[in-house]
């Protein structure tokens, strides 16, 4: 999940892997510009051809100008990632405010990333075979942003990536080229997402009356299988483009209300922590005891209000048994402060991977791995049948597990692929809602064995497919991750074209929704699991980006199922 604009912190969601991404710090520059009433380009040495970066920056000093290999001209940008930087190059431009960019470039290498901070998306490919490719995206820019900055970078221990002819294409563009004048900093960290950037966190006792306190106890159960449900993540600690959305606010169109974010006080610590938006950042946010009264009346009317641990800046890695305990316990005190029904595990990043050898899904091993099934069991039984237990990863974690497991069973391969299934197996009992993030996705094989890339019905048709029919894990048919009932499986999807890369208009949802549920209007790919009317709905990245949308998304959803 996705959450940031310049000069604030930004927490979540991206690109298939990509939301982890940028743990990194990336120092921009501010060209200073005055927007003409010209189209054309935004960039400044897009090309590379001055022979140095300015003024593109690179974390780390990983970035340079090399004469081979190039796309066109005479030079390129090669960076470095390394096993403990991404290798994030970015320009800083300024943009003008509700207003439609094109951002392209041409990478070379493995897992390469392109992508727009400030609550924008991002893509990627896995891999090139050592030749140019091209990326591109298009956002909008929110009601008050005046700056963005564009990235590339490659991932973890990939090695060197380069980039070529990086353009930003829009209207008003800079006339003649400019020449940068450096006017501040920004350390932007690049989803869910929509991103993807930050992502939700706790649950009252009875009918609440008031503010609630105190442990919960007699927590309502989940809507029945078969109902439908819409789920909406809820900038609850952060401002971004899309503004701050009380909760007294939140429309009544959502039935799972994720609280974006509950995050950790240091990667290991286990310690987590829900601290609401300042006012000096959200100069609307109410006050602790009307959140609280607002928590307590939307579980009145049977809506379910979830702390969503994690996101793009929260790493999580419950790396030992006190991580777990202490896990255990701070989410606990929040649920209770707060009234809250129950958690969204929206862990990205480097939180979960495998340890080599741990290649059963069915027994893990890793210890990240099993001290967080072992903490949620522990949530489970303190707070009882009604605790509800929702889950937002990235498709890098799940459905790319058909393909690749962890680091394989020869070494080399990124721990982190599939890495989700072992916590979705052993909890698929307790699991209220699946809801992968179908958003800021590399193409992924489907059960067809064909790559699916986002943009479409048919991507998300497959991804839910893989979802509702179960597959071979690496391809192993005797190591088969089963199925999982419709009803606890819902389709993520970004809101609006700000909310993260991979929006589809409402025509292509319903499509989705009519393959899926009834097998009509099919694309390309006809799901294997048959038709699922219980299907249980869609999740999205996020309340506040839907409302600044005018609502696009909530409302399709409430008149395709009638509500």
């Amino acid at each position: 999940m996705r959450r940031t604009l310049p000069g604030q912190r930004r927490a979540t969601i991206a690109a298939g892997t990509a939301s982890a991404v940028a743990a990194a710090t990336l120092v921009g520059v501010t060209l200073g510009l005055a927007p003409t009433a010209s189209a054309g380009e935004f960039l400044v040495n897009g090309g590379f051809e001055s022979g140095s970066l300015g003024p593109w920056s690179c974390s780390g000093n990983s970035g340079g100008v090399v004469t081979s290999p190039v796309h066109g001209g005479s030079r390129a940008l090669a960076a470095a990632a390394t096993a403990g930087d991404t290798a994030q190059c970015g320009q800083t431009v300024t943009v003008a405010p509700n207003t439609t960019y094109t951002l392209s470039a041409y990478v070379n290498g493995s897992y390469v990333y392109l992508g727009v901070d400030g609550g924008g998306p991002s893509t990627w490919t896995p891999g090139t075979g050592g030749s140019y490719q091209k990326l591109s995206l298009s956002f909008t820019t929110g009601a008050t942003q005046t700056s963005a900055t564009v990235y590339t970078h490659g991932w973890y221990g990939q090695g060197t990536y380069y980039a070529d002819d990086i353009s930003l294409d829009g209207p008003g563009a800079p006339s003649p080229t400019p020449t940068p004048t450096p006017t501040g900093t920004a350390s932007p960290t690049a989803s869910p997402t929509a991103t993807p950037t930050g992502t939700p966190t706790g649950t009252p006792t009875g009918t609440p009356t008031g503010t609630p306190t105190g442990t919960p106890t007699g927590t309502p159960t989940s809507p029945p299988a078969g109902s439908h449900a819409l789920v909406g993540y809820l900038h609850a600690s952060f401002a971004n483009g899309a503004g701050y959305t009380r909760m007294a606010d939140v429309p009544n169109s959502w039935d799972f209300i994720n609280l974006s974010f509950g995050e950790p006080t240091s990667v290991t610590s286990g310690d987590i922590r829900f601290n609401r938006c300042p006012a000096t950042e959200c100069p609307t946010v109410e006050s602790d005891d009307e959140f609280k009264a607002a928590i307590a009346a939307k579980r009145a009317q049977g809506k379910k209000v979830l702390i969503s641990i994690g996101g793009q800046n929260g790493q999580v890695q419950l790396t030992s048994t006190a991580a777990r305990d202490t896990f255990v316990s701070s989410v606990s005190a929040i649920i209770d402060k707060w009234g809250l029904d129950g958690l969204d595990i929206d862990f990205e990043g480097h939180s979960l991977s495998l340890n080599t050898g741990d290649t059963d899904f069915r027994n893990p091993t890793s210890p990240v791995i099993v001290n967080l099934i072992s903490a949620v069991k522990t949530l489970k039984a303190k707070y009882g049948p009604g605790f509800v237990l929702t889950m937002a990863p990235e498709t890098f974690f799940v459905q790319l597990g058909y393909q690749y497991y962890g680091s394989g069973p020869w070494g080399g391969q990124d721990p982190r692929a599939g890495a989700y299934l072992p916590v979705i197996h052993a909890l698929r009992d307790d699991l209220t809602l699946l809801h992968v993030q179908d958003y800021n996705s590399g193409s992924i094989m489907g059960l067809d064995n064909q790559y699916h890339s986002m943009g479409g019905a048919d991507f998300h048709v497959a991804m839910t497919d893989m979802l509702l029919k179960g597959f071979p894990v690496a391809g192993n048919a005797n190591n088969v991750f089963p199925a999982l009932p419709a009803s606890k499986v819902a389709i993520g999807m970004p809101a609006t074209t700000n909310a993260g890369n991979g929006y589809v208009a409402p025509a292509e949802v319903n499509k989705a929704l009519d393959c899926l549920t009834k097998l009509a209007n099919c694309g390309t790919y006809v799901p294997r699991s048959g038709a699922q009317p219980n299907l249980r709905g869609l999740m999205t990245w996020s309340i506040n980006w839907d409302r600044f949308g005018g609502q696009e998304f909530s409302k399709n959803f409430n008149g395709y199922f009638g509500r």
